[in-house]
């Protein structure tokens, strides 16, 4: 994960709300969790600000998306009561996977604004592009 890619997928990230007609904020996180670019569209809600960082941190932390694991912390879920300060466990967080280590994240994207679907549609669109980089192209040959 590298500045001028992340920044590249916030811009997708973007372009795919001015499609679906939402207002967003994106993320990028690296593998730790920690931020590495931010963009807020003009008219985002406010709560974008701590959400999409969270979604992002969520999917890195349990290398999975978001709306996944929403259905695992429903009440009656695999692991129900897991939300505390730092997870949102609602669809629009997406990890973005090490070329052929299906375990092994290299960061991920978190989008808030929109509604559920637009949010999944959104980071989908930064995931696309994090997955079409040299780099993963290179090592997935």
């Amino acid at each position: 994960m590298n500045i001028e890619l992340a920044l590249r997928m916030c811009e997708a990230s973007v372009r795919q709300a001015g499609r679906e007609g939402a207002l967003v904020s994106v993320a990028v996180v690296d593998a730790g969790g920690h931020l590495v670019a931010f963009q807020r569209m003009d008219g985002a809600e406010i709560a974008g600000v701590t959400l999409a960082p969270g979604k992002a941190y969520t999917a890195v932390a349990h290398r999975m998306t978001t709306a996944d694991l929403a259905r695992l912390v429903r009440p009656g879920g695999e692991l129900y009561g897991l939300p505390g300060d730092r997870y949102v466990c609602f669809g629009g967080g997406v990890p973005l996977r090490h070329p052929g280590e299906e375990r092994r994240v290299a960061g991920a994207v978190g989008v808030s604004g929109g509604t559920v679907a637009q949010d999944v549609a959104c980071a989908e669109a930064a995931a696309a592009l994090w997955e079409g980089t040299p780099l993963f192209r290179k090592r997935d040959v």
